[in-house]
């Protein structure tokens, strides 16, 4: 049975305490999307409050993960809704509570600037943009970057690493690049890069006189737009004036 102050699970077949590696990634696919949203609304409108609601929701969940057991964060349980019917993914949890550490520890810092002292700018999209990058490279390609660093200040290696990364083994044919594969990258960057450096600013796009009825018309704001609050904005993506 689980005992609530707990991290990780006895599994007979392994040597280590263990975690579902599914739960983590999709716990991480979730913070992620919630910091992505909160740094994109500072970064281009510079409105800070959402990212303090996702400091407090980070705090929480990364205390619970760290000091008391990662199976009540809300994050995860989030998780293991999601991937309930999947097939677990067992990975060591010594190298997990590390990294979460780490994550804990970025998320105090952001209480102590930006919850109880407002802080603002660029410090704080850095440290954002530093937990955006932990978050999507666990929920993306599966690689934990605190579990990385834990191999580095202990000597006993990380164990039962998603996929077998810390075991050492030769690359299947599937695994392998060839260089066709990597000319079609680099074209296909290239050209993305080129198209976009041709193309003119959005707001240039599709420009007609403000005088004219036809345009009249079609910058008029419906009714639900102007009911909900979004008069400004519906004008704005719609490109009116």
């Amino acid at each position: 049975m689980t005992r609530f102050f707990q991290f990780g699970l006895d599994h007979p077949a392994y040597p280590v305490r263990v975690l579902n590696e599914r739960e983590a990634r999709a716990g991480a696919g979730l913070l992620l999307l919630l910091a992505g949203v909160a740094f994109m609304k500072a970064w281009f409108l510079g409105d800070f409050s959402l990212t303090r609601v996702a400091v407090v929701a980070f705090f929480i969940d990364f205390t619970i993960r760290v000091l008391v057991n990662p199976t009540y964060a809300p994050s995860l349980v989030l998780g293991r809704i999601f991937v309930r019917h999947q097939k677990p993914d067992y990975v060591g949890a010594p190298q997990k509570r590390f990294a979460w550490s780490i994550g804990l520890a970025l998320a105090a810092a952001m209480m102590v600037l930006v919850v109880f002292n407002d802080v603002r700018g660029p410090l704080v999209l850095l440290v954002c943009l530093l937990c955006i990058t932990f978050l999507f490279f666990e929920a993306a390609f599966g690689i934990c970057i605190g579990c990385t660093i834990y191999n580095l200040f202990n000597r006993e290696k990380a164990q039962l690493c998603p996929g077998g990364a810390c075991e050492i083994h030769r690359r299947e044919d599937v695994q392998r690049l060839v260089p066709g594969q990597l000319a079609v990258l680099a074209a296909s960057v290239l050209i993305v890069g080129v198209v976009a450096l041709q193309l003119p600013p959005a707001t240039a796009r599709g420009v007609r006189s403000a005088d004219s009825a036809a345009e009249a018309e079609r910058c008029r704001v419906p009714a639900f737009a102007i009911a909900i609050g979004h008069e400004q904005k519906w004008k704005l993506h719609n490109n009116c004036p």
